[in-house]
């Protein structure tokens, strides 16, 4: 298991008790959570936890690329600590949010060779195994 603390120090990053927290709940729930999300599990642990220090925390993961926050739609953003290159499914039904393997280089056209690309996400919608098999 990694030492969040260092993994964190390691990326530039102070360690302190509320970042841990706040990492360790991302790398433990695949659910992409909220920052309303987060806040709720934690507040109970860190009663001194704000929204507004879950937000500040997950832009620092963001800009450090240890997290990533996920623009499925509209409604809400949601944050990923995973960062290999995978795709997402949002299930219209339960609002669930899969992660699933996307071949990133095989998707690229020639069109696209002279870009420079920062960032590759790839979003499906629909309805999920679990809600289609109880419909």
């Amino acid at each position: 298991m990694v030492n969040v603390g260092d993994f964190l120090k390691t990326n530039g990053i102070k360690p302190s008790y509320q970042r841990i927290k706040i990492y360790e709940f991302l790398m433990n729930n695949k659910e992409h959570p909220t920052v309303e999300t987060i806040y709720n599990a934690l507040n109970g642990q860190i009663p001194t936890l704000s929204k507004t220090t879950v937000y500040n925390t997950l832009k620092i993961f963001i800009d450090k690329g240890i997290a990533m926050a996920i623009t499925i739609d509209e409604i809400e953003v949601r944050f990923d600590a995973h960062m290999d290159m995978h795709g997402h499914f949002k299930c219209e039904q339960c609002n669930t949010i899969y992660d699933f393997n996307v071949n990133f280089e095989g998707a690229l056209s020639d069109e696209l060779n002279d870009f420079e690309i920062t960032e590759q996400q790839m979003f499906f919608y629909g309805i999920c195994k679990k809600c289609k098999n109880h419909s």
